[in-house]
């Protein structure tokens, strides 16, 4: 008899779409209002107007690659000031741990982009094909029918609209947004610009319409940090297994007084995006959305039991609870000494960069002796150096700037190209002019080996100045 192989079991599982239900509740109307107003403000920020001047587009908020510059209402961040952008990250950093400390994944569960649209994206879904009991029996209807294909192009259609719009949003931060409205309708934008926006809408449709909880599980490295922020005393979200366990459907029948609260109706499990059971204990995947906490509670109402059978809890009440105390008061948990010093800590970075922004010039300057040669002996014997000046104008209009010198009166300063001390530099732009700075012979400046001085430039529309100090090359012979 011929001998037959047994084929090796499989390793892996296919992922089995997860199609939570509609429920309804505070956290769940919470999580409507912050998606309204984060999409809002992501969709309308780019269309908000302001008055830069006749050079620069009329945009509030606007990332101004060509000029290297970045607009948010009255401010102006240039390249060389970076370090706002750095102190925003750590601002953002710090921010993550302190809600994480505190309250758990609460940045996954309501304000994550993944997350919000994510949510969209189930709503629409919901609209379209139903509840969750109408979309497993779609997604299980293994022939392709008209209405099975209807429903899901139909599906697909507003998710991919959705998409591009997400696409379209972000390149108009990049550039006045009306203008580049009406190149992409016509044709005219810049291919890159096209480009972004498909990039950004094929990623927007597969991670919020197919991948979705996979991102948070698989993509995303938070998961595998908030434990390293989170301790005995953070809130997140729980299930009081004292309370609910033993579980059981069956209320009359024999035995039933000694069952928990909890009535094993899986509605906790039904509603999650993430398609974990909340009653096993904490997980990686649980994003701390609360869905689970607003399931429960209405059940527990229908059936007469007080709510909070699952809610936000913390692993120190644990043993209070289960000998019958009340919890200690949520303050308690929030403020401890680790969300304290995040506290400290973020709030400090975000003075200091008040700080930095308010006391930062209105006009800059920045010297560069140039090198080689060091000096030049003139005609008459005096010695001249060069010197590279940039002068940054951050107002909207070409301004006249003066450059002058102080720390020694041998030496004289002249402009090339200029018949006096005078420019005039363009506004919202950064000017190189050369510079001469000359000693005349037999003076100890054309002499000495380095002599120290301080190159001013003023704003004659204001009178604002700013200062270098930078040194004058002799032959020193």
């Amino acid at each position: 008899m011929a001998d037959t192989e047994t084929p090796a079991p499989s390793l892996y599982e296919s992922r089995e779409p997860i199609f939570p239900r509609r429920v309804s509740g505070k956290f769940r109307n919470l999580k409507w209002v912050l998606m309204a107003v984060m999409l809002g403000i992501y969709y309308v920020t780019p269309w908000l107007r302001w008055d830069r001047g006749p050079e620069l587009p009329d945009q509030a908020v606007l990332l101004d690659l060509a000029g290297r510059r970045f607009f948010f209402f009255m401010i102006e961040i240039w390249p060389h000031e970076f370090y706002f952008v750095a102190g925003l990250l750590v601002m953002a950093g710090l921010g993550l741990f302190l809600f994480t400390s505190a309250l758990g994944r609460v940045w996954c569960g309501y304000a994550c982009p993944q997350t919000v649209w994510t949510d969209l994206f189930i709503l629409v879904e919901r609209w379209i094909e139903g509840d969750r009991n109408a979309r497993l029996r779609l997604h299980r209807q293994k022939k392709w029918d008209f209405r099975k294909a209807r429903l899901r192009v139909t599906k697909w259609v507003a998710w991919f609209l959705i998409a591009l719009a997400t696409g379209g949003a972000w390149v108009f931060y990049f550039t006045d947004a009306p203008t580049l409205a009406v190149d992409l309708v016509t044709g005219n934008a810049h291919p890159v610009a096209y480009t972004t926006m498909l990039i950004l809408a094929g990623t927007t449709f597969a991670f919020g319409g197919f991948a979705r909880e996979q991102i948070c599980i698989y993509a995303c490295p938070w998961p595998r940090i908030q434990a390293a922020m989170m301790d005995e005393d953070t809130l997140t979200v729980g299930y009081r297994d004292w309370r609910g366990e033993p579980r059981g459907k069956h209320r009359k029948g024999a035995g039933a007084e000694n069952l928990g609260d909890c009535i094993d109706c899986r509605a906790c499990v039904n509603v999650c995006p993430m398609g974990i059971d909340i009653r096993d204990g904490q997980q990686l995947a649980c994003i701390t959305c609360a869905l689970c906490i607003d399931a429960c509670d209405d059940v527990m109402a229908k059936i007469g039991k007080p709510r909070g059978l699952i809610d936000y809890l913390a692993l120190s009440d644990e043993t209070r609870e289960r000998e019958g105390h009340t919890p200690r008061a949520v303050w308690k948990h929030v403020f401890r000494p680790r969300v304290i010093l995040y506290t400290a800590l973020w709030s400090l970075v975000g003075i200091g960069l008040v700080f930095a922004l308010f006391m930062r010039p209105e006009i800059e300057m920045t010297v560069a002796p140039v090198r080689n040669p060091t000096f030049v002996v003139l005609s008459d014997g005096s010695v001249r150096n060069t010197y590279d000046v940039r002068l940054l104008n951050k107002h909207g209009e070409a301004r006249p700037f003066e450059l002058s010198l102080t720390g020694n009166d041998n030496l004289t300063l002249s402009l090339e190209g200029e018949d006096d001390t005078t420019v005039d530099v363009p506004a919202n732009e950064t000017y190189l002019q050369r510079v001469y700075v000359t000693a005349p012979n037999g003076t100890e400046e054309a002499q000495d080996e380095r002599t120290a001085f301080s190159l001013w430039v003023e704003d004659l529309t204001n009178g604002t100045r700013a200062e270098n100090d930078t040194v004058f090359n002799g032959r020193d012979n």
